[in-house]
């Protein structure tokens, strides 16, 4: 089994007719499509064996180890206007989710962004986009997968993370065309029919369905209630003690409730 990516073992396991990359090194993968936006003409798949800057949501960092775990992006030229675009994260997230599923192993989503296993974090998505010189509008989505972490870097992540020591042990190169195959046929699906695909794909696998949840924004809390799903727009639903809400996702936090 081979642990060594490259673009052409990817591309021969893969079905989605994407471009791919493959670099040694970089800062975020995220940050060099970003960069690249101006000149792109179709989907491109950037893949780093080490990344040194990963980045998540709200500016947090995304830390990574080229051993144990896998860091890629995705840059998606979109038909739909950038208000469209509101549940794609979560569609990711169910892409992702289905697509480990089939490999074995078994994941629940966390709103708005992440997968967890056993109640730990394998996985977080963080979605950038960029209009290009002619108008369009590129969706830039990015993805770290814990593979098999070692010990140093869980401690310096100082919260519980997940592994996935099953797919640590498949062909690397194996395990990203299935992730790109997953991803392309979601978003496609997504450009035709938007988040109502997803709605009941993702509730089924909400991990805090009918929890009693915190809103945080910066460790204060915003709103309290029970965790109902989500809406046509990706959006949070909780019962309250004054009705169902609806919480927009930004740089808001999701917690079970102490």
């Amino acid at each position: 089994m081979s642990s060594t990516l490259s673009a052409a073992a990817i591309a021969a396991h893969s079905r989605a007719g994407v471009a791919i990359e493959v670099v040694a090194s970089t800062g975020s993968t995220n940050a060099d499509l970003m960069a690249r936006v101006p000149t792109l003409t179709a989907p491109l798949l950037l893949v780093a064996i080490e990344q040194t800057a990963g980045k998540g949501r709200a500016g947090r960092s995304w830390l990574s180890d080229s051993a144990g775990s896998l860091t890629f992006s995705l840059a998606w030229r979109f038909a739909r206007p950038l208000p469209r675009l509101a549940g794609l994260p979560l569609a990711v997230g169910v892409a992702l989710a289905e697509t480990l599923g089939q490999l074995g192993v078994q994941v629940q989503l966390k709103w708005p962004n992440d997968l967890l296993k056993d109640g730990n974090k394998l996985a977080g998505v963080l979605i950038e986009s960029r209009s290009s010189a002619d108008g369009a509008l590129w969706g830039v989505i990015g993805v770290g997968l814990n593979l098999a972490l070692p010990d140093h870097l869980e401690q310096q992540i100082a919260r519980p993370a997940a592994n996935a020591t099953w797919l640590a042990q498949m062909d690397r190169n194996a395990l990203m065309a299935a992730l790109l195959d997953g991803l392309a046929n979601a978003v496609r699906e997504f450009e035709e029919r938007g988040f109502l695909a997803f709605i009941d794909r993702w509730n089924a696998r909400h991990a805090y369905a009918g929890a009693d949840v915190q809103i945080l924004d910066h460790g204060a809390v915003l709103q309290s209630g029970t965790a109902a799903g989500v809406d046509e727009q990706g959006n949070l639903l909780l019962d309250t003690a004054s009705g169902r809400a609806a919480v927009v996702a930004g740089d808001v936090s999701l917690r079970p409730k102490a």
